[in-house]
């Protein structure tokens, strides 16, 4: 099969031919369709999340169609759709995974990082951690609900009590859950970078109330804040903006440095909590929830050998909403 392989930090990923994964016994077999490009794909490839096993296929939002499966695997069918998320394996023994916190598992499996991913023809994933995928998206609108989608929902619950929500950095996350916040009848605040006045008026006509600049107050203190963007600095912001019992969820998994502030943010019971990883029923629900939604997924389409340039524009901000790696397409 062909697949794109990270070596190293200093290189950008190579388009090789390798043998087909075989499944073990628990595992499924994987035709890929499509597979998202994460902003946690460039904190991999960029050194900011160490320890990724090398040499790697990366890619964690992984759509296709099961050919085969291990001796174990019961309850799926040659053929169905499935998609693979970021959790790829929980060890089921240690004191998370037996409280119904397996996102916080002591030793767990992550695709496209710490076992291989979707940026490859075939792939193989633990049958536990596969879900079915509504028919009503393709495969390619379908990739960014797999974690964009999906982390961005379990940062919503961290905050479902708020009625006014502020949002910092409104990429693919922050575009996808608008949509959900909206039909949970949320009222969205959405902070940009510095004079991004085309991002603010997407951010209006996707149903924002109000957007302008991350270092700008907003009309009124908000019940909540999520902050998608990897920057420390936006903590002490959002921190201003909400009333006191409110709440600011960090929904990434890496950040840069958080700048000392003063206790009178905090103080007043506000609460600022972290969002780690998602559980396997954030992702049965979330699949529940958006049935009966009219979700648009705003996606860039590259063919997979163009990862690199991908990447590139990702990197770069010249693209808007999510990437995604078109790996093969369906024929009539």
């Amino acid at each position: 099969m062909k697949a794109m392989l990270f070596r190293s930090v200093a290189e950008p990923l190579s388009y090789e031919e390798i043998p087909i994964p075989l499944p073990t016994s628990d595992q499924i077999l994987i035709k890929v369709y499509a597979c998202g490009i994460c902003r946690t794909d460039l904190h991999i490839f960029d050194g900011d999340l160490t320890n990724p096993q090398l040499p790697l296929i990366p890619g964690h939002q992984i759509v296709g169609d099961i050919v085969s499966w291990g001796d174990n695997v019961t309850g799926f069918k040659k053929g169905q759709r499935v998609g693979v998320a970021w959790l790829g394996k929980t060890c089921q023994e240690c004191f998370f995974c037996k409280h119904d916190q397996e996102n916080l598992c002591d030793l767990p499996l992550f695709t496209g990082y710490t076992t291989s991913g979707g940026y490859a023809e075939y792939a193989v994933c633990d049958s536990s951690y596969c879900f079915p995928l509504p028919e009503k998206f393709d495969d390619l609108h379908v990739a960014p609900l797999l974690c964009a989608g999906m982390i961005g929902f379990r940062s919503l619950r961290k905050v479902l009590s708020a009625e006014t929500i502020g949002f910092y950095g409104f990429g693919a996350a922050a575009m996808l859950l608008m949509q959900t916040a909206l039909y949970l009848k949320k009222k969205i605040y959405a902070f940009t970078k510095k004079g991004d006045t085309a991002c603010q008026q997407l951010a209006k006509d996707l149903g924002a109330v109000w957007a302008g600049d991350s270092e700008m107050a907003p009309p009124l203190l908000l019940d909540a804040a999520i902050i998608f963007a990897p920057i420390g600095e936006l903590i002490p912001l959002s921190l201003k903006a909400i009333r006191k019992g409110g709440t600011v969820a960090l929904g990434g998994i890496h950040m840069s440095p958080i700048p000392s502030f003063s206790y009178d943010l905090l103080w007043g019971e506000r609460t600022l909590t972290s969002v780690a990883n998602l559980t396997r029923q954030d992702g049965r629900d979330y699949f529940q929830i958006i049935a009966g939604i009219n979700i648009h997924p705003l996606i860039t389409v590259y063919p997979m050998a163009q990862a690199n340039e991908a990447i590139a524009d990702l990197r770069a901000g010249r693209v808007q909403g999510s990437v995604v790696l078109q790996v093969a397409s369906r024929t009539p």
